[in-house]
């Protein structure tokens, strides 16, 4: 999978540029606030209909602007595609595939996928329970269409969950509503649990390689899926997961009618990272959880590899500069065979190093 070409207009604070890359490695530098990564964010819009950043569209408007627009070249599954997103403020996005309109995000996914690499994401190990639930969401809605659409319809119906405990007290009679937006939470809740296990298992398998290797063989690395307590088996069949479901849920009804919160569901999964047979989190250094962190964001990398048979798109937002040179040799040993966005804050010798283009942003402007 591969960004032959890139067309910004409008965006953030690009006035309009066209870009060509290097299949292997583009490194792209200039100071802070240029439009290194809004560049990236385009990239990865593309790739599955959502801002890693933002979760409104009219955000992706460059300022005094009516519209946005974004077309991407990209060679993927043996193919050639042209993706193009259009946004227009007061009005919905536009998104088409080979200039057939795309009616979900979903079909984006199923050109070409990327992993974005941030800074932030060296802290995955250490924050809440959310920051991790948003890095299996964001995988696996570029992974498994399903698992997108699930996502969606299960936030819509926690959100009316909600709005109904919150208004229940000077509206009594809406609690009649609530078993079926708890039928939909069962049901489309099953389908989440049974995805994120799945992938956990999987990146437990390779965070756990890239661990012992970056450690020099001195730490073992594991990674559990917690979810709802009453779902002992969250590989079991849909229907038998979404029974699980429905009994904590029951047992849970007159603690979220009292507290007006959902208490119930997998919105509240985690995952459980151990380091040596201890809770990273609690007991681990920063190096230690750093490098567990650069496990899972590499281990992310295989798995897409292993869905689709090719690398997906890789960039790295200014990631390196917070690696201590080992960390740094380690990742770039190990992203060879796809292609690779890094951006820095200076020209340094990654582009000879890896064998790929160099590209200078200022003021949303790119040169060569």
């Amino acid at each position: 999978m591969q960004v032959d070409r890139l067309e910004l207009e409008g965006f953030r604070n690009y006035e309009r540029q066209t870009v060509a890359f290097d299949s292997k490695c583009n490194v792209i530098w200039g100071e802070n606030a240029q439009g290194k990564t809004n560049l990236l964010e385009a990239i990865v819009y593309l790739s599955c209909g959502r801002s890693p950043r933002t979760r409104t569209d009219r955000e992706l408007i460059g300022f005094s602007k009516d519209g946005a627009r974004l077309v991407g070249q990209i060679a993927a599954r043996g193919r050639d595609f042209r993706i193009q997103a259009d946004f227009m403020r007061g009005r919905r996005r536009k998104l088409w595939v080979n200039q057939v309109p795309a009616k979900t995000a979903a079909v984006l996914s199923e050109v070409y996928n990327t992993v974005l690499f941030r800074p932030e994401d060296l802290f995955l190990i250490r924050e809440g329970a959310a920051v991790r639930r948003r890095f299996m969401d964001n995988a696996l809605c570029q992974l498994r269409p399903r698992y997108a659409s699930a996502l969606s319809a299960y936030n819509r119906a926690q959100e009316q969950k909600i709005r109904i405990l919150r208004d229940s007290e000077d509206r009594p009679a809406l609690l009649d509503t609530l078993p079926e937006f708890n039928q939909q939470m069962i049901r489309y809740g099953a389908v989440l649990i049974h995805y994120r296990q799945q992938f956990v298992k999987r990146l437990n398998e390779y965070a756990a390689v890239h661990h012992w290797e970056c450690s020099g063989g001195r730490e073992r690395l594991t990674i559990d899926y917690q979810t709802v307590s009453s779902v002992k088996n969250p590989s079991a069949e849909l229907p038998v997961v979404a029974g699980d479901l429905r009994r904590h849920m029951d047992s849970h009804q007159a603690a979220e009618q009292a507290s007006r919160l959902c208490l119930s569901g997998p919105h509240k999964d985690d995952l459980l990272v151990k380091i040596d047979g201890r809770e990273a989190k609690t007991y681990s250094s920063q190096g230690q959880t750093r490098t567990a962190a650069l496990a899972l964001k590499l281990a992310e990398r295989e798995i897409y590899k292993n869905v689709s048979g090719e690398y997906p798109v890789l960039l790295l937002d200014d990631v390196l500069s917070e690696l201590d040179p080992k960390r740094q040799d380690f990742v770039l040993n190990r992203i060879a065979g796809g292609q690779v966005f890094i951006t820095c804050c200076e020209e340094d010798r990654l582009a000879t190093l890896l064998g790929g283009q160099v590209f200078h942003v200022e003021h949303g402007k790119i040169t060569c």
